[in-house]
């Protein structure tokens, strides 16, 4: 069978099972599946294929009927300007959380030499694509799980990193290590009632996802000891949930933090703040 054909098979299945993307999805897997990009794969529509490659992509097609993740089934996944690596035991690197990334960028100069922590760091795909466009700077990064940090440093390494990011297993609680220009973080925040309702982000790791009854017992913890880690007029920037704007502000300059801004992401929620360490 020639690819056009497999892939109409693909398709089939996907929107069979109401998977929106399934055009893109399909092109993607059989991209994994012959191991060449997406664009030979559209170059390449009249090529046959072998028996065992129809058989992998049919595989690959069923895992995605499931609504399991597209990263997770190619183990990556592009963010900002570069690929990742992408393993279930971490969070899928999500295109709404490079404000994050933009909004840092915006407080360092190129030439500026500036020591950031990244409390939670993840696959570590915020850390690292400040650091490749911030070539004086450093990063500390910490998380609680011991995969997300070993994924971390494999994408550290694949990025030729590793000498500028530092890992360590801890809770922002039991944090001191230092005073840092930047703190950056994109804490669990979901209320832990709701998360068995948000459909394919049930394959991610419940650690990653789960903010207390109310969706805001990480954030608190991690404004109170960027209080103590931040320099006088360091910058905080956090991820926070579309509905969680006034009740993190508020606790914000509770802890004598002025707003500097609150970003909207890409589908015009409200997706993070900026905030300053005032004393």
């Amino acid at each position: 069978m020639k690819i056009k054909d497999n892939l109409k098979d693909g398709y089939e299945i996907l929107k069979g099972n109401n998977i929106f993307s399934y055009k893109l999805d399909c092109e993607i897997l059989m991209s994994q599946t012959l191991n060449i990009s997406r664009e030979e794969v559209l170059l390449n529509l009249d090529k046959g294929i072998k028996e065992e490659e129809r058989e992998k992509y049919l595989n690959l097609i069923n895992r995605r009927k499931k609504k399991e993740p597209i990263a997770y089934i190619t183990n990556n996944k592009y963010f900002w300007k570069d690929k990742f690596v992408t393993v279930k035991d971490v969070l899928i690197p999500r295109p709404d959380s490079e404000h994050l990334v933009e909004q840092t960028l915006r407080f360092i100069k190129k030439d500026q030499s500036k020591r950031i922590l990244d409390v939670g760091v993840g696959s570590g795909c915020l850390s690292i694509s400040i650091l490749k466009e911030r070539p004086y700077c450093k990063f500390d990064a910490i998380d609680l799980s011991k995969n997300a940090l070993k994924l971390a440093k494999i994408n550290a390494n694949l990025h030729q990193l590793s000498d500028r990011i530092k890992f360590y297993k801890r809770d922002v609680d039991n944090f001191c290590n230092d005073k840092y220009d930047l703190i950056i973080s994109n804490p669990p925040y979901i209320n832990k009632h709701k998360i068995k309702y948000l459909g394919s982000i049930v394959y991610e790791p419940k650690i990653a996802l789960d903010g207390g009854l109310d969706g805001l017992e990480v954030i608190k913890k991690v404004i109170s000891k960027s209080k103590n880690l931040l320099k006088t007029n360091g910058k905080l920037i956090l991820e926070i949930g579309y509905d969680q704007k006034y009740r993190v502000t508020k606790f914000l300059q509770e802890k004598n933090f002025f707003i500097n801004k609150i970003i909207k992401d890409y589908g015009k929620n409200i997706r993070c703040i900026v905030s300053t360490k005032i004393n």
